[in-house]
């Protein structure tokens, strides 16, 4: 049980690090067009994330996948920068029940990459043949849902006191925020190592 918790505390120090903003980022774009009536959705898309996390991290430690850590790095700010020009062009439409296709592969993309870019360090903390690493991932794993689901409430509870208190409309809400991390991924791709060749 001990190990347990040594897994399932690295998942959720490894989103909840504030020097490590780029996940949260991710999940402020995902969850800011929706409310708290809608936590089935964002239950579903979170948990895309961990499954695609997660199978970037088995195929990684399988030695299927490996991919060069500035790319994973270019790559990340990218897919965030895509759900929040998502949110700016859907901001306000009824389309957000459909969109969820879109949003869902977009998840799992975001899952896969930032895994592969985590497998790394994660190969380093775990010693051992691969298969005795299956349970550590489980582990890790839990602990990342568990840390985005606590990301997501917040973000919910912020999007209820803003737009009940101060009146903002859901559709302005969206376009603040997004617009927000839109400010702040756009410098970590212009300065992303994989420009300098």
């Amino acid at each position: 049980m001990t190990e347990f918790w040594i897994f399932f505390e690295k998942g959720l120090r490894h989103i909840l690090n504030l020097f490590a903003y780029d996940h949260i980022l991710f999940l402020i774009a995902l969850t800011v067009p929706y409310a708290f009536k809608d936590w089935k959705r964002l239950l579903i898309l979170i948990t895309i994330f961990t499954v695609g996390h997660t199978l970037a991290l088995l195929l990684s430690v399988f030695g299927v996948i490996i991919i060069r850590g500035n790319l994973s790095d270019f790559l990340i700010p990218i897919t965030i920068l895509i759900v929040a020009f998502f949110n700016l062009f859907t901001a306000g439409k009824s389309s957000k029940q459909e969109s969820i296709s879109v949003i869902g592969f977009i998840t799992l993309f975001f899952g896969i990459i930032h895994g592969l870019g985590f497998a790394g360090y994660f190969k380093t903390i775990l010693a051992g043949s691969s298969q005795s690493k299956l349970l550590p991932i489980s582990e890790f794993s839990l602990g990342i849902e568990a840390s985005q689901i606590i990301v997501v409430f917040i973000v919910l509870i912020l999007s209820y006191i803003v737009q009940t208190f101060f009146r903002f409309s859901k559709r302005d809400w969206t376009l603040v925020m997004s617009s927000f991390v839109i400010g702040v991924v756009l410098p970590m791709i212009i300065s992303s190592e994989i420009w300098n060749r």
